[in-house]
């Protein structure tokens, strides 16, 4: 297992369980890349103003406080909820989108941290053994 990525709204309780899992693959030695916000805010699709039903920024600080890297916020939506639940996800179906943008950045920061702590013997071929 290369790692862990800890999701969580931004409110305090969802919060609460965010650490008991970060704690859980620390005593378990599963490195824990960072923490994403889910539900970070809701941009109204007609007019764009930004609401933050769930709080906002609670999983940033909370990274913050933890020593752990934030790795991006990701938007409530219905159309991130429409397009996975009808088995064509934002990042296919709409990929210039800024919700798909949101996600392709967070994965991106997951794979850079994955990458370098494998190294460079990682990212070579493995080794075939015939016996």
């Amino acid at each position: 297992l290369s790692g862990a990525v800890i999701v969580s709204t931004p409110q305090d309780i969802a919060l609460l369980d965010a650490r008991k899992g970060l704690n859980m693959f620390r005593k378990v030695d599963v490195p824990v890349l960072g923490i994403v916000e889910n539900m970070s805010y809701f941009a109204c699709p007609n007019c764009g103003h930004v609401s933050h039903i769930f709080s906002h920024g609670g999983a940033r600080l909370e990274a913050e406080k933890l020593g752990m890297e934030f790795l991006g916020e990701v938007p409530l939506d219905i159309e991130i909820r429409e397009t996975s639940d009808g088995g064509r996800p934002i990042v296919v179906s709409n990929p210039e989108s800024p919700h798909a943008k949101a996600f392709t950045a967070i994965a991106q920061r997951v794979w850079d941290k994955v990458s370098a702590a494998a190294g460079d013997e990682a990212r070579q071929a493995p080794k075939i053994v015939m016996q």
